[in-house]
């Protein structure tokens, strides 16, 4: 009598398990797609930019030139990432301006892909010879033009490993927005979570959303390398 019960309460249970899974999974998936992976590709285009631009301050020969691009690197790398997070959000309404939580969150990770990506870049470009410098001199190329047709292709090959992992990185981070009120994949499990009480199984689920879109585009990244690889020399 009582086994034939404990089975009988242990398949409900299992089935009621089952049933959450099925119906929280499409609204973390939609905030995913409509603000998580959004958010990573907009973050990281800007940050990009910012990152090739702070990388060339710091390449340069002029202390006024290098010298913020030196203390934003600096300021970025040195604070928590969630304490950039809530200065902006929280932090800048007391000097009376206020940005919403999305544009909030894109500023925040910006600025931090813009300094972690920014040495990638550099490192990227001081690892091509000097001679591919001088190469472009001596057929009477300026600076400009050395660094633009010559240096930066063969920097982007050798920073696009590195570059991947800070994108994939930032997929995770974007949980971060969940404190400021993104409804982002991590959000909408808090929500669930917090309606259901089963927080085990709901955060699991997000885990493994997570999971799944760092393999995809572990997947792509391993797709770029080889491409790239036809076009480096051996």
């Amino acid at each position: 009598m009582f086994p034939l019960s404990n089975t009988l309460f242990t398949i409900t249970a299992d089935l009621e398990g089952w049933e959450l899974f099925l119906n929280s999974l499409l609204p973390m998936i939609l905030g995913a797609i409509k603000y998580t992976i959004p958010l990573t590709l907009i973050s990281f285009s800007i940050g990009l930019i910012l990152a090739l631009l702070t990388a060339i301050m710091r390449l340069s020969k002029s202390f006024i030139v290098r010298t913020p691009a030196v203390i934003y690197v600096s300021a970025i790398r040195g604070t928590p990432l969630l304490v950039q997070l809530f200065i902006i959000f929280y932090g800048l309404p007391s000097l009376n301006l206020t940005i919403d939580p999305y544009p909030s969150a894109i500023i925040a990770f910006s600025l931090n892909v813009g300094a972690y990506a920014s040495e990638i870049i550099r490192a990227s470009i001081l690892s091509i010879s000097k001679g591919q410098w001088e190469a472009g001199y001596t057929i009477g190329m300026t600076q400009n033009t050395v660094l633009k047709r010559i240096i930066l292709p063969q920097a982007t090959r050798v920073s696009v490993p590195p570059l991947s992992n800070t994108f994939i990185s930032l997929v995770k981070d974007t949980s971060l927005a969940s404190l400021i009120l993104v409804t982002e994949l991590f959000r909408r499990a808090q929500e669930i979570a917090a309606v259901t009480y089963d927080f085990m199984l709901i955060y699991i689920e997000a885990a493994i959303l997570y999971w799944v879109i760092c393999f995809l585009l572990s997947l792509v990244q391993q797709a770029i390398e080889k491409r790239l690889e036809r076009y480096t020399a051996t």
